[in-house]
């Protein structure tokens, strides 16, 4: 008997409920592809926690997945805090069953003698970050899948700083999860120990983000702004934060505004989809507004949307508004003096143009795998350094270390300071950007992104990464790879002199190529979605920003060029 249909058989058992016995006697009945994928693996904690298609199975997200995460979550808690009165917090996105999930997680926690503080709504990942300190939790949950598809959910843990959980520590929870059966969990509530929690919380956390994020820039008044939620949990907190920091001329989409989990409005609610800021930009360019922003589902990620020298809206991606939004920390920071202990941070297949700017500014700059726990992880270790702020290409910024995630609440003001203050100025976000690219050199990039779904697809992942090791790519547009790092054997080749470094980062599925004109090529599988992704850097020198459009267009050609020699076009 295939391994999948004796586990879907042991969930027809009296330890899961009649709802669910029902569903899985009815897909063993089909015996279809279903049953497969729902039974064949566990679901694993990626870069972003576990994340997963509602419904029932081991490699589902439901009551007793989760509820077995919990139980080893709560093993793990009592090990390592032992004779503490344990405490945790929960939040929860606008997804289907996210509430109800929500309240599921609570209860075992409760259960298991732990304290509760769960939202009484929902709310923004980065409020639940912020709100295990604020707190004084152990750990902290959200209920959510980010930008992914409607029939998604997930559960991300987060530790006793804030920041997600990291090596060894998910390792040993993980551990712990996998020693139990689901007969072990204990679902019957203590409904004493779990609180509701809502404005006192909201209102620390707005206060916070306007701290971190205002800087009173100039030209407020007659700033105007397009906000769309996406249909996401930023409503609550977004709107409100740009108004205490004094921001008059927002515009909410009223259709992507209310919270809902079938993202009627858009094909995807994820920011680095342009099609999803389609609507607020018909919009901005109705009342001639200044700037467009999305966020996420989970207000973790923002989309940014200027007008170029045109004056036509363009969306920019990930990489330039990080640039943009670390050089106006730096700029503040310096203003105020520097002390020498400052740092940046990014990830290994973000823009290498934030080395160039850490560089120019005598900072120190940290790299890190993909995922902002990485980033917290550096926060926790380094404590004697100042974090100025620091991103990731996917869309994701961090202002400051008051929240140990991606905030695109604090983001969203950030980037409004920004291009406020440089209208003001007689420039824009634009033109700033491209006096980025004058300064510290024409940075440009592009993603790809293949999905592949299903079990089928999953190997056909792996084994594109087995062939980018075992024939390794030579060349890229006529420059000669001369720099291979494997991080999945934490090994830099410099093919010219065969010396070999150890990186001193994690092991993860990464392979980055790098060419003797600086050109970068990145492969790895995403944590969190079924996809393998490839990341284009260039680069060119820009000597006067009246050339950019010259330049733009010529590497706009470069990497077309590339996609073609790679058949990734």
């Amino acid at each position: 008997m295939d391994s999948y249909i004796s586990t879907a058989k042991s969930w027809d058992a009296a330890s899961f409920d009649a709802e669910t016995r029902s569903k899985v006697k009815e897909l063993l009945a089909q015996n279809g592809e279903e049953l497969k994928d729902s039974f064949y693996k566990n679901l694993e904690f990626g870069t972003g926690g576990m994340r997963g298609i509602m419904g029932v199975g081991t490699n589902r997200i439901n009551k007793y997945t989760l509820g077995k995460s919990t139980q080893g979550l709560s093993n793990y808690l009592k090990k390592v805090y032992a004779g503490s009165d344990i405490k945790v917090v929960i939040a929860y996105d606008c997804r289907h069953n996210s509430d109800t999930l929500a309240r599921t997680v609570a209860e075992v926690f409760s259960a298991n003698g732990i304290k509760v503080y769960l939202f009484s709504e929902l709310r923004t990942t980065p409020e639940l970050s912020f709100a295990v300190r604020h707190l004084k939790c152990h750990a902290g949950i959200v209920l959510t899948a980010s930008h992914n598809p409607p029939e998604y959910n997930g559960y991300k843990v987060y530790w006793t700083d804030g920041g997600q959980i990291v090596p060894p520590q998910d390792h040993e929870i993980i551990a712990e999860i996998n020693a139990l059966d689901y007969g072990n969990i204990k679902f019957k509530a203590d409904r004493s120990l779990i609180h509701l929690i809502d404005t006192e919380v909201d209102e620390a956390f707005i206060n916070a983000s306007v701290a971190n994020g205002n800087f009173n820039a100039k030209g407020k008044d007659d700033f105007k702004i397009v906000f769309t939620s996406l249909h996401g949990t930023s409503i609550t907190v977004i709107p409100e934060v740009l108004k205490r920091a004094g921001y008059k001329n927002v515009t909410l989409i009223e259709e992507q505004a209310k919270p809902d989990g079938n993202f009627p409005t858009v094909v995807s609610p994820n920011p680095e989809e342009p099609e999803a800021l389609s609507m607020a930009i018909k919009k901005a360019e109705e009342i001639g507004a200044d700037m467009v922003i999305g966020t996420d589902p989970d207000s973790d990620r923002l989309g940014i949307a200027i007008r170029n020298l045109e004056g036509e809206m363009e969306i920019l991606n990930g990489n330039q508004t990080m640039v943009l939004m670390t050089k106006f920390l730096l700029d503040q920071r310096k203003n105020s003096g520097m002390t020498g202990n400052e740092f940046i941070a990014s990830t290994i297949v973000s823009t290498p143009m934030m080395t160039a700017l850490a560089k120019a500014y005598g900072v120190e700059f940290k790299t890190a795998l993909t995922g902002f726990k990485w980033i917290a992880k550096m926060i926790n270790d380094f404590p004697e350094q100042h974090f100025i702020g620091g991103g990731e290409e996917s869309f994701g910024f961090m202002v400051g270390d008051f929240v140990r995630d991606k905030d695109a609440v604090t983001s969203t003001l950030l980037a409004c300071e920004v291009a406020a203050n440089a209208k003001a100025n007689n420039s824009s976000f634009y033109k700033e950007l491209i006096n980025c690219y004058v300064n510290y050199g024409f940075y440009k990039e592009k993603l790809v992104s293949l999905t592949k779904k299903g079990i089928s697809g999953a190997e056909e992942i792996d084994q594109m990464m087995v062939d980018f090791n075992e024939n390794p790519v030579k060349s890229i547009d006529g420059s000669k790879v001369i720099i291979v790092d494997d991080y999945n054997t934490s090994t830099s080749k410099n093919l010219h002199t065969g010396k070999v470094v150890t990186i001193d980062i994690p092991k993860s599925n990464v392979l980055i190529y790098t060419t003797e004109d600086g050109t970068r090529m990145a492969a790895r599988p995403s944590g969190t979605e079924p996809k393998i992704k490839f990341y284009f850097s260039i680069n060119a020198a820009l000597d006067k920003a009246e050339n950019f459009k010259k330049v733009d267009r010529e590497l706009d050609s470069k990497i077309n060029r590339i996609l073609r020699e790679l058949k990734l076009h």
